[in-house]
């Protein structure tokens, strides 16, 4: 199932894509998809019900983040190795673990915010993992048993935060509007193999990134498992598992947003974003 939330801000309603593409909201069966209902067993009664029956929305609505209010949002850095090299990081022997604010979660075409005095904006494309239950000290094999879906993520960062401020690379993940997802959140069912879905990002309709999952040093077993180790995760909770080559960051000489750039992301199966830079 693609799963996602439609409205204005504050207002969306969970709403589910059917068979013929159209937009059914499933207000009636689920009040949002948040951790109260991000979990295996509204998926299988999403699953029974009758979806023609239920009332089509515009598709021409907003799109709000596939899903709200999770309890953690974590993420793992420099997990491409040709992405380590073009940062000038060594390739990690295990996963490397910051958090995102939960905050800085938007829609998948909602502008992206540039502060005055912020000097170096990039993207970062990724994969994202939803949990469906309590996962705690799992091994690799059990992480499928734990994983609910997957959506896509851009990772923004403001790199002079992360790196040459002060402390962890938290303040330059979790300002407002760094954390668009979406367009919507597929359940594991309909991806044939997470661990090889092509992705890609262009800036101002130019390519900057291509890369595909398959490449991912630690893969979604390895990072939930390893993850579960440290902390408990629960039902809704959001995981961003790192991004390919070619951000600004790594350019030669490095390049980043500006007010009034356009960013359009995509990994296979999970659908497309397509935001804006806007100054504040």
């Amino acid at each position: 199932m693609k799963l996602l939330r439609v409205g204005q801000k504050g207002s969306e309603k969970p709403a589910v894509l059917d068979k013929d593409s159209k937009i059914r909201d499933i207000s009636s069966h689920v009040k949002d998809l948040n951790p109260d209902h991000l979990n295996f067993e509204t998926i299988s009664k999403l699953q029974s019900a009758d979806l023609s029956s239920l009332p089509e929305l515009s598709a021409s609505d907003r799109i709000g983040s596939c899903i709200t209010k999770p309890g953690k949002f974590v993420a793992i850095g420099l997990n491409y190795s040709d992405h380590a090299a073009e940062t000038g990081a060594d390739v990690p022997s295990e996963p490397i673990v910051f958090m995102k604010a939960t905050s800085c979660i938007v829609g998948p075409n909602d502008d992206v915010e540039i502060v005055s005095g912020s000097k170096k904006l990039d993207w970062e494309v990724e994969l994202g993992i939803i949990i469906g239950k309590e996962t705690k000290h799992i091994s690799e094999s059990q992480a499928q048993d734990h994983i609910l879906g997957y959506c896509l993520v851009n990772d923004v960062s403001e790199r002079e935060w992360q790196i040459e401020k002060m402390g962890q690379w938290v303040k330059g993940k979790s300002h407002d509007t760094y954390g668009p997802i979406g367009p919507y959140f597929v359940t594991k069912d309909e991806i044939a193999d997470v661990n090889n879905l092509k992705m890609s990002l262009d800036v101002n309709g130019k390519r900057m990134q291509t890369g595909n999952t398959s490449t991912m040093i630690f893969n979604v077993d390895v990072i939930v498992s390893y993850l579960s180790k440290y902390m408990s995760l629960q039902a809704g909770d959001i995981i961003t598992t790192g991004t390919p080559p070619g951000v600004g960051m790594g350019m030669k000489p490095q390049q980043f947003l500006k007010a009034g750039d356009t960013m359009k992301l995509t990994i296979e199966n999970l659908g497309e974003q397509n935001s804006k830079v806007v100054s504040i």
